[in-house]
């Protein structure tokens, strides 16, 4: 069996621009942006989906370079960013999920060994979002409560 490289030569795909500047074929300003970022906030998209459809849709390599801050500060600014941190949604997505499928298949060990990682992934990063103020102090991990909050969401 052959060996894959993985090194730059050959990765195909997208890259960010090596150098942090704004393109001169860029044809919109800060403020433009910030309102495409706010209208597709209040259509519910996520920081990232924005990003992306920013890239695509649009033409805007980076906005960040363009208006100085990331898309979640604009989207708090505007009251627009979610309860809870993204990252931290789409692991308890994936934890209800995983929970689901450890119901109707109690025999697989190695989704149990998943599980618990990921409850320990979720553990630690819900505990640096309290540190750092995102969650309330009395936050605390529950699968119950999390399948609630996805149902939610």
């Amino acid at each position: 069996m052959a060996r894959i490289y993985s090194g730059k030569k050959g990765r195909s795909g997208s890259h960010k621009p090596p150098f942090k500047a704004v393109p001169k074929w860029l044809e919109y300003k800060k403020d433009d942006i910030e309102k495409l970022i706010t209208g597709l906030a209040k259509q519910k998209y996520t920081s990232a989906m924005i990003g992306t459809i920013l890239r695509d849709s649009y033409g805007i390599p980076n906005s960040t370079v363009v208006i100085n801050k990331p898309i979640s500060k604009i989207m708090r600014k505007n009251n627009l960013y979610p309860e809870f941190p993204e990252d931290l949604m789409f692991l308890l997505r994936k934890a209800v999920e995983l929970r689901k499928h450890m119901l109707a298949n109690k025999k697989d060990k190695h989704s149990q060994r998943g599980l618990k990682n990921l409850e320990s992934k979720i553990r630690r990063l819900s505990k640096y979002y309290v540190r750092t103020g995102k969650l309330p102090i009395t936050w605390k991990y529950d699968p119950e409560q999390s399948r609630l909050i996805v149902e939610k969401w």
